[in-house]
C-alpha cells in the first residue's frame, strides 16, 4: 500500500512535469519529448488503476505511434526561424490572465470535490473495468463519434503541418516551376 502511494506521487509528478515541459518548452522537439514523458505516467498511473490494457494502449498507441508522427512532423517543419507570435499584442497580456482564471476555477473545483474522498478507497469499479471488451464496446457504441472526430483532427494536424512546412521553405514556388 504505502509502495503503491508512493508510485502515484512519483507518476503525478511525471504527469505534471510532463505536461509543464510541453507548454514551457520553446523547442518543439523537446516539447515532444515531454509530452512522451507525460503519456508514460499516465501508463503508470492507469496500471495503479488496475487498468492493464488502457495502460499498454497508452504506451503503444499515443507514446508510439502518435509520438513518432508527431516527431516526424516536427522533423519535417525545421527549427524556428521566425517567431511564433508577434511580441506583445493582445495575447501577451489576455494569457497570465486566462492561466490565473483557470488556476482559481481548478482550485475551487479540488476544494469543493476532491478533499472530500481523501480518506476513501475510491470508486468502486466493475469486475471488467479497463478490459479490451469494454473499451471496445464503449468506443463503438457510446462514444463512436468523439473517437472517430479524434482519428480526423489527428489526420488534418498532420496534413496541415506538412502544408505548412512547404510554404515555409518555399517548396510550393519550385513545384509551379516545375509544372510550368
Amino acid at each position: 500500500m504505502l509502495l503503491e502511494q508512493i508510485l502515484f506521487f512519483i507518476a503525478a509528478a511525471g504527469a505534471l512535469g510532463g505536461a509543464l515541459g510541453v507548454v514551457a518548452m520553446r523547442n518543439p522537439f523537446y516539447a515532444t519529448l515531454s509530452l512522451i514523458c507525460h503519456l508514460i505516467a499516465l501508463a503508470v498511473l492507469f496500471l495503479l488503476l488496475q487498468a492493464q490494457f488502457l495502460a499498454a494502449a497508452q504506451i503503444v498507441v499515443y507514446a508510439g505511434a502518435v509520438m513518432v508522427l508527431y516527431v516526424f512532423v516536427v522533423a519535417y517543419v525545421g527549427g524556428q526561424d521566425e517567431p511564433m507570435r508577434p511580441a506583445g499584442g493582445v495575447a501577451a497580456g489576455l494569457g497570465p490572465l486566462f492561466a490565473i482564471v483557470l488556476l482559481i476555477e481548478v482550485a475551487i473545483a479540488v476544494i469543493g470535490s476532491g478533499l472530500s474522498a481523501l480518506d476513501t478507497q475510491g470508486a468502486k469499479l466493475g469486475a471488467g473495468f479497463g478490459e479490451p471488451g469494454q473499451i471496445g464496446e464503449l468506443l463503438l457504441k457510446q462514444f463512436l463519434i468523439p473517437f472517430e472526430a479524434a482519428s480526423f483532427l489527428l489526420l488534418v494536424a498532420a496534413v496541415g503541418a506538412v502544408v505548412l512546412a512547404r510554404r515555409r521553405r518555399g517548396l510550393e514556388e519550385l513545384d509551379e516551376g516545375a509544372a510550368g
